[in-house]
């Protein structure tokens, strides 16, 4: 598993990650199960959120009654969760009071100390960039969270946040695989006329921006064709793009998930990928791609067949 230092923080953390919002009902051995193969796997990162389960903090209670992880146990892993949708709203909310009673319950639920990394859970329209700030400042000083993050986040969003906000933004968690790559694929047809691909949809090119400033992206459903409509492996819709997975597959020894999990990886960018399976056989297949070495002409290859123009 290959790992780096998360910039900005002191945590060492690998390329694949493990999601858990699918894990509140599963049982004790279920997650166990899981998070074995997770950790053999080299994932020593999990990723959660307030919202994740059929109650709030839901399978943050089911990670730590699942685990009861012993304090040496809890300092071997990295937790990562998220606050600021208020799902029965529906609506978003990065006020003081509720960030703050949110990661109140999360360390609850987690039954931790601390939280290693916490992310502002999708854009708040109505977000007061001071009350952010103010409630960073006490979550730190507290030693209640260690690190601090966006998701779903544009290039202005982030900078209106850190006119206020003086701790780093050292990760923005973004919807990316192979065949939904809009945030790659508009830089490869830039100022191509007629080309819908060339649109500059998320303020101005949020990967350079992320990579200029030392903010880590993390790829969230990597495996899925588009917004929650299905997987791309296997799926009779990219049949070329099969084909291509399968013959590297077949050429690097490892099974078809761990391609599109390389594909990912290989990017400069130095982006962690968030796995959300709850099947012990697919983390392991998927973090065999953590560092596999695609070409150049293998990454185009994969990017071209699932649909993007390449000049």
């Amino acid at each position: 598993m290959k790992t780096f230092t998360l910039p900005g923080t002191d945590i060492v953390a690998p390329n694949v990650v493990l999601g858990v919002m699918r894990i509140a009902k599963k049982t004790d051995d279920e997650v166990k199960a899981l998070v074995r193969a997770a950790r053999d796997a080299g994932i020593d990162f999990f990723d959660h959120a307030d919202v994740y389960g059929d109650e709030l903090h839901g399978c943050e209670t089911r990670f730590a009654e699942a685990l009861q992880l012993t304090p040496s146990q809890r300092d071997e892993i990295t937790i990562q969760t998220k606050a600021g949708i208020v799902r029965e709203g529906p609506y978003f909310d990065f006020s003081y009071e509720h960030l703050i009673e949110s990661v109140d319950g999360s360390l609850a639920a987690l039954q931790t100390d601390r939280i290693d990394i916490l992310l502002l859970h999708r854009p708040d329209a109505l977000v007061e960039p001071d009350e952010v700030a103010r409630a960073f400042d006490e979550l730190e000083a507290a030693g209640k969270v260690r690190a601090f993050g966006v998701s779903n986040q544009t290039p202005r969003q982030i900078e209106l946040l850190k006119k206020s906000v003086r701790q780093p933004i050292v990760a923005n968690q973004l919807q990316l695989s192979i065949t939904h790559s809009p945030i790659v694929a508009q830089g490869v047809a830039a100022n191509m006329a007629g080309e819908d691909q060339s649109l500059t949809i998320d303020g101005g090119g949020i990967v350079d921006y992320c990579r200029l400033n030392d903010i880590t992206v993390q790829a969230w459903s990597p495996f899925q064709a588009g917004f929650f409509n299905g997987v791309f492996l296997g799926s009779p819709d990219y049949p070329e793009l099969n084909a291509a997975i399968d013959r590297l597959a077949a050429k690097y020894d490892v099974p078809a998930i761990a391609i599109a999990t390389a594909w990912i990886t290989r990017h400069p960018a130095q982006m962690q990928v968030v796995l959300g399976t709850t099947n012990p056989e697919r983390v392991t297949g998927a973090a065999a791609g953590s560092d596999i070495p695609l070409t150049r002409a293998e990454w185009y290859e994969l990017f071209r067949t699932a649909g993007y123009r390449v000049p």
